[in-house]
């Protein structure tokens, strides 16, 4: 029985309705996580740095998607809801132009400018070579990378999240199968994952846009449309606390990537990217669920019903709860093996990421909360609030504890740092949450 926005969602109902969103993030997660993998053990270590070094500055640009798709998505479930399903599509025709055009100027704003970029972090002799033969390859598809990201959310408020997981998992299993071989079997090395990359983006971004180009079953469809600056800035200010929050997370990385080889050389930086790979992938668990509820809470905001609100926030940090405690034992009971898969053949960087994996896990115990607080006031049109518990959660706390922390306990310091974070932005997001129930009766 399909599942619409208005119906009332029990656990088992809301579980099957953001499954698929899950599954998506965990799919377009695993990009990184591949080319970590075929990288590190079929090319080298100085390559598997290099690509844990660059990529924080691929997301910076790629993430554009995220605001367009999360802000857009909003304001267009938002508007179904009002019952004007015209606008909605004249709204989502907009935000798509705007995003592709967008994502064609920043690759090539990122062309020009990435090899001075990554010398100014900090790369030199074959790390900055490294690091800018892998960027150069997959620049060109950043226009694809855009769209991928949007089109993540937009096939949710669209009513299609089966598709749009359809959809990432051919993408991840390009990126999967091309890796294989190209770096296993060609040899191509740090250019051929490079290469797997850059492929299943266009997969990711160019099949969505041709579904939604031509007469489809979902809500919405790619037409004719005009531009509308007050809608296009108010989809953009919605959307952006998810701009803020995976821009923050990068320039948060590139900070984490210098204190590390400050405190402990080219294996820190490895070690970080093993831990950062395995994040993504828990991590989005409680992006795919905040990703998959947002449209219903959109939609509920716009239709003013209250009860279901209430009942959408109550049962939603139950899930996340059990997520949380699911995510923290399998960080902890997971630590070694991971990270032999990782840096087995090098056996003092394997003690460090093992020990690093050790402290980190203890993370997960607290970002969900923060990362659908967000969420849950994006989907309330409220860009601001949604994005001030994504700066402080990314951006201020972390990059507060990273130069502190390590000062009085070393290397141990920065595992910890996130750690302290994360439990900060959970008291941010339960004040706010406590403050703002009256006004949106949630």
């Amino acid at each position: 029985m399909k599942i619409q926005l208005s119906d009332h969602f029990t656990y088992s109902k809301l579980l099957r309705y953001t499954l698929p969103s899950i599954v998506m993030m965990v799919f377009t997660s695993i990009y990184g996580v591949v080319d970590g993998f075929f990288v590190s053990n079929y090319v080298g270590k100085i390559p598997f740095t290099a690509v844990n070094f660059i990529y924080p500055v691929l997301m910076i640009l790629g993430c554009a998607g995220f605001m367009f798709g999360t802000g857009g998505g909003a304001l267009i479930a938002k508007t179904m809801g009002e019952g004007k399903p015209e606008e909605a599509n004249r709204t989502f025709s907009l935000i798509v132009y705007a995003s592709a055009a967008c994502g064609a100027a920043l690759g090539a704003l990122g062309m020009a400018l990435i090899r001075p970029i990554a010398g100014a972090l900090g790369a030199q002799g074959q790390l900055l070579e490294d690091s800018v033969a892998y960027a150069r390859v997959i620049l060109p598809a950043i226009p694809a990378f855009v769209l991928q990201f949007e089109f993540q959310c937009l096939f949710v408020t669209a009513g299609k999240p089966a598709l749009g997981l359809a959809v990432t998992v051919a993408a991840g299993c390009t990126n999967i199968a091309l890796d294989a071989l190209f770096v296993a079997a060609f040899r191509w090395g740090l250019e051929g994952a490079a290469v797997a990359t850059a492929l299943s983006q266009c997969v990711g971004g160019i099949v969505p846009l041709a579904y939604f180009a031509r007469r489809n079953s979902s809500l919405l469809r790619l037409g004719r449309t005009r531009f509308d600056a007050r809608a296009l800035g108010k989809a953009c200010a919605n959307g952006s606390s998810e701009l803020m929050s995976n821009i923050s997370m990068s320039l948060v990385s590139i900070l984490y990537n210098a204190q590390l080889l400050r405190y402990a050389g080219e294996d820190g930086v490895a070690a970080y990217g093993v831990l950062m790979y395995v994040s993504l992938v828990f991590q989005a668990v409680f992006i795919g669920y905040s990703v998959g509820t947002a449209p219903v809470v959109s939609y509920h905001y716009g239709a003013q019903s209250h009860g279901e609100l209430r009942d959408l926030r109550r049962k939603s940090m139950a899930v996340i709860a059990v997520f949380a405690g699911a995510m923290f034992a399998a960080a902890w009971l997971l630590a070694r093996p991971l990270s032999l898969l990782f840096v087995g053949y090098d056996q003092e960087l394997l003690e460090m990421t093992a020990r690093a994996f050790s402290i980190f896990s203890f993370s997960f115990l607290f970002s969900g909360f923060s990362i659908f607080g967000s969420s849950f006031f994006t989907s309330l049109n409220n860009g601001l609030v949604s994005a001030l518990i994504s700066f402080l959660r990314t951006l201020v706390f972390q990059v507060a504890a990273v130069l502190a922390f390590p000062l009085v306990w070393g290397v141990d310091g920065i595992w910890l740092s996130i750690v302290a974070a994360e439990a900060l932005s959970v008291a941010v997001t339960a004040a706010f949450l406590l403050a703002l129930r009256k006004r949106y009766h949630y």
